[in-house]
Order: C-alpha cells, then sequence, then structure tokens
C-alpha cells in the first residue's frame, strides 16, 4: 500500500479533504452557468474539472483560471537568509508557470495575467533586492508566456500571513485561436500517442512535503545533493513555461487529443479524462536529481513518487497516432525534452506506468473535484 497520503498528510496536506470540498464548490459553481446567457455569453460546462474554465462570447472561445505557487515562497525566503541566494525571481515565474500552463491545456493562449501577491507584513517589501527579483521574475514570465500583466492585487494580512511570509498567485484570461475549439478530451481516442515534456524539476507541486524533509535534515537547505548543488539552490529551478510549445503545435496544425499539466496527484493526472479508456506508458523521462533524493528521503515506493511529484515530466501531449515525433521536434526546437511514450488503449481507466511497473485506478483521481 502506498503511503503517499500519509506523507502529504503529515505536511499538512490532505488531498482526500481538499478533494471534497472541490466536489461540493463545483456544484455551486454549475447552478451559476446559466446567468452568462444574460450577458450574450455561455458556459462550456464540459470544461469544468478541466485546468481552466471555457466560456463563449462574442464568437471567440475564452478560458479562465486563477492558480497559486503554494508554499514554494517559503523555501525562497530561506534560501535567502541561510545561503545569500536571491530566488524570488524565480518563485515569481514560477507562479505564472502554474497559471498559463493550466490555461494552455485547453489550447486558449494567455492575453492577460494579474498578480496577487499577499504579505504578513507591508515591511516585507523594505528588501528592496528581494522585492525587484519578484517584480522583474513576474514580468519575464508574461514575456515568455506572450501576454500582458494587467496588474493585480498586494493585500498585507498581518496575523493571517506570517510577516516574513509572501503569497503569490494569479489569475489569466486566455483565447482559443480563432476556427479552433477548445481542448477539452472529447476527441479522444485509442491509438492517440502520448508525449510527454520534461519538467525542471520540482516546479510549483510538493514544496510542503520537500520543506517538512528539508526541516528534518542536520544541513537543512543546505544539504549537498548528488550533482554538487544543494537542495534549497535545486528545488528553486523555475518551472518550464509551456505555452510557447502548445503555441507553437497549434500554428502547425498537430492535432491535440488532450493536454494534461502533471502538477498535483503527479502522473494519475494522466487519467484526468473522465473517460473509460487506458493509459499506458512505455517510457518515462530521467528522474531529476531533487526528486529522486526527496522521493528516498520521504520513503516513497514509485506508486507514491510518481503520484506526489512529476517525476520528471511536467506536459503530456495527447494527439492523433504518428503526430508525436512532429511534437517531438517542435519541442526541441523550443529547448524542451520530451518523448513519445506512450499510448491510449481501449480499457479500464487507469494508467500503466511499465517501467516502474505501477499501475493507477480510476478511484485514485477524483477529476470532478480537480477545478471548481
Amino acid at each position: 500500500m502506498s503511503d503517499q497520503g500519509a506523507s502529504y498528510r503529515a505536511a499538512g496536506v490532505d488531498y482526500d479533504a481538499l478533494d471534497a470540498a472541490k466536489r461540493m464548490a463545483m456544484a455551486k459553481a454549475l447552478s451559476t452557468s446559466p446567468l452568462l446567457a444574460a450577458h450574450g455569453a455561455g458556459a462550456l460546462d464540459a470544461s469544468r474539472g478541466e485546468p481552466a474554465f471555457a466560456f463563449e462570447l462574442g464568437g471567440r472561445t475564452l478560458a479562465f483560471v486563477v492558480e497559486g505557487l503554494g508554499t514554494k515562497s517559503i523555501i525562497a525566503r530561506h534560501v535567502l537568509e541561510e545561503q545569500g541566494s536571491n530566488r524570488f525571481a524565480d518563485v515569481a515565474y514560477d507562479t505564472v508557470a502554474a497559471v498559463v500552463n493550466d490555461l494552455a491545456c485547453l489550447g486558449a493562449l494567455p492575453l492577460v495575467v494579474n498578480a496577487y501577491f499577499a504579505t504578513g507584513s507591508s515591511e516585507w517589501y523594505r528588501s528592496g533586492e528581494r522585492a525587484a527579483a519578484l517584480l522583474e521574475g513576474w514580468r519575464q514570465a508574461c514575456v515568455d508566456a506572450g501576454c500582458a500583466w494587467g496588474g493585480g492585487e498586494s493585500p498585507s494580512l498581518p496575523g493571517l500571513l506570517d510577516e516574513r511570509e509572501i503569497e503569490l498567485a494569479g489569475a489569466a484570461v486566455g483565447a482559443v485561436p480563432e476556427g479552433r475549439s477548445p481542448i477539452l478530451g472529447e476527441r479522444l481516442e485509442p491509438g492517440d500517442e502520448i508525449v510527454l515534456v520534461a519538467s525542471s524539476g520540482l516546479h510549483a507541486n510538493g514544496a510542503s512535503l520537500a520543506r517538512m524533509i528539508a526541516g528534518r535534515l542536520s544541513e537543512g537547505y543546505a544539504t549537498p545533493l548528488a550533482d554538487g548543488r544543494t537542495l534549497g539552490e535545486a528545488l528553486l529551478d523555475p518551472s518550464v513555461m509551456y505555452v510557447p510549445l502548445v503555441a507553437a503545435l497549434l500554428e502547425a496544425g498537430v492535432e491535440l487529443s488532450y493536454i494534461s499539466h502533471i502538477t498535483g496527484h503527479g502522473l494519475l493526472k494522466l487519467m484526468r479524462p473522465a473517460r473509460p479508456l487506458t493509459y499506458r506508458i512505455e517510457r518515462l523521462p530521467v528522474v531529476p536529481v531533487v526528486l529522486a533524493y526527496l522521493a528516498a528521503e520521504a520513503g516513497l515506493d514509485p506508486e507514491a513518487a510518481y503520484s506526489t511529484f512529476n517525476m520528471g515530466a511536467g506536459y503530456a501531449l495527447y494527439c492523433r497516432a504518428g503526430q508525436g515525433a512532429e511534437v517531438v521536434r517542435l519541442a526541441a526546437g523550443l529547448g524542451l525534452d520530451a518523448m513519445v511514450a506512450g499510448r491510449v488503449e481501449e480499457g479500464p481507466r487507469q494508467v500503466l506506468l511499465e517501467p516502474v511497473g505501477v499501475r493507477f485506478a480510476s478511484e485514485r483521481l477524483e477529476l470532478s473535484a480537480e477545478q471548481p
């Protein structure tokens, strides 16, 4: 039996409780869909449960998403205080990437991103270098995503947040290119190829568990890894921005049938579509040193590791048979490592990770809870 749930609960994250709350939110949210008609718009309720919400307005399909960084900014504070390395540009970049990578899963390209910077005290901004790095990281991520930074909110929340911390989150609106439909998985079919695109490491998921592990190490975030870097340095590698790849694939006419952002729940996300299909993975990316280290320190078996961390696969692109090679080629042109890793098959809803002997059954992931 996997101990993934126990490990995450010990770190303060209980997916069972979170998913139950998301299911309740979903039901309430769905009841509001008819209200869009008063504005000449229409909800695409098939997008509920997907990484972003899609709706139609003025003959265009738009998408909207809100996403947060989680607790990774706490790691950035520790690394700055203990090692003197200012990585707040990287966690800002992470936040934007988390937002727009979700949006792109629907084939929507971001138009505007807004920021949410909440601090425990306005004194947080008195460190000019730290604040400057944060703002530049956010700006650069918007440039790389090809979208405008519209504005945002920066509340000071004493008593709610620790005065040393900053909570990073954001929201984005994007548009599906004209003449295209949003990618919602209804076109998935047996025989489709699954391309896995490499991650850079932790990305924006699993930081709470990483912090718990660092807290019990004698050297903490300064613990050396096998590649010579410290744990803190490796944890703060910025997330990969996948939006340019999606844009290139749409421009090239590659027939994408689904896209999954590998975040919470790890490679369980490969069966995010609520379809009775089997997702067979015959090849897996190399596991980044930092993720292998975290899995070993947490005592995670392969089932737990691959349902907790991304384990080197940050994005999954599903396409028609024979088109996977083109996805890999276009990814390489953008400096991204990708591989045709498997295929979609007839069968029960499950993920088969053959290289590590893991099977994820459908009951492990309640998709209706994913995105209220």
